[in-house]
């Protein structure tokens, strides 16, 4: 008797005995906190699009957003794998820059394109592997050693470019920086490429239950026969590859090769947002569509603040406590769920 009233307003309200399952399917899905996100972007994009009508919601500035945040998707994406497993990758700023000034001397060295932007990967790589040698052979805490290898690999590509811009001609290059193919803009469809790869990395195969598992309990991780340290060191090998990667984005994107320009607090901005993303810090936490997320909040963030003339160390307070902010909500959720 008492569920009659409910029922005739269900049937009066037409669809919403079918929409309330629907989005809580959707909740569900995505995940609270993922859900939560979007809700914050989407009120982002209220803010700056009644500040700036006039230019927010255009079709070039959409596009340029995109553009922008298809070098820090790239770095977010391995950041949040290596926060996942446990670790903390400081470096990838200074391997960004690295990696522009390899491709633009190899560029101007060999004349190859493929052979420049390959050359640039792999010296990345060979740098991410550096900081998984020291954090596992070395017993080195992740933040001290990857905070050292920071100022080292800077300071090494300010050597080997002496300190300058080195000016990038090649067209394939700066077609993959301002070119696009079929009407999407090619970095856009590099970040996506990527999100797609890690994405299935981290939820569908071995390797990525084995990457949350050693974030999570690296003592019960071992104790089950996973080769703990060899995965570290793989972990940082891939994440600089994906900041060699980005490097390839920023050097065809500014057409050159620059050791601090572009890249510096890099490493700050894809930490911010993989911790956004949903990511403990502690480990065993955390999604690459989260981390996407992240990066669309940060992005939406920084070219809404740029349309709206915000002064550039007011932009720096606010990435900040963004920062700040992400990591009590992250404390505060762990404490309460964990």
């Amino acid at each position: 008797m008492t569920d009659a009233p409910a029922d005739a307003v269900a049937k009066s309200a037409g669809t919403a005995p079918q929409s309330r399952p629907v989005l809580v399917r959707a909740i569900q899905a995505l995940g609270t906190h993922n859900f939560s996100l979007l809700i914050a972007l989407a009120i982002l994009i209220a803010i700056f699009g009644a500040l700036r009508p006039d230019v927010f919601f255009l079709p070039r500035n959409i596009s340029n957003i995109g553009q922008a945040i298809a070098i820090l998707g790239v770095l977010a994406t391995a950041q949040t794998i290596v926060i996942v497993s446990g670790g903390l990758d400081i470096s990838v700023g200074s391997i960004l820059g690295m990696s522009t000034v390899c491709i633009a001397l190899a560029v101007e060295t060999t004349g190859s394109t493929t052979l420049a932007i390959l050359f640039g990967i792999a010296v990345s790589a060979v740098m991410g592997l550096v900081n998984g040698l020291i954090i596992t052979l070395g017993r080195v805490n992740a933040v001290i050693a990857t905070l050292g290898t920071m100022a080292a690999f800077r300071g090494v590509a300010f050597i080997i470019s002496n300190g300058q811009s080195i000016s990038i001609f090649d067209p394939a290059l700066r077609f993959i920086g301002d070119g696009k193919i079929l009407g999407i803009p090619v970095t856009i469809e590099v970040l996506m490429l990527v999100i797609a790869v890690f994405f299935v990395l981290m939820r569908y195969t071995v390797t990525g239950r084995n990457i949350y598992a050693i974030g999570g309990n690296p003592l019960v991780a071992r104790l089950a026969g996973l080769p703990i340290r060899t995965y570290q060191i793989g972990i940082y090998a891939l994440s600089g590859a994906a900041a060699g990667l980005a490097g390839m984005l920023l050097a065809a994107r500014t057409g050159s090769g620059q050791p601090l320009s572009g890249s510096q607090g890099a490493e700050l901005e894809a930490i911010t947002a993989a911790v956004l993303g949903g990511c403990a810090l502690t480990g065993g936490k955390g999604t690459i569509l989260g981390g996407l997320l992240g990066v669309l909040i940060i992005g939406v963030l920084n070219n809404g603040m740029i349309l709206t003339s915000v002064p550039t160390f007011y932009q720096m307070v606010a990435k900040g406590v963004l920062l700040i902010a992400a990591v009590v909500i992250a404390e505060h959720q762990a404490r309460r769920f964990g």
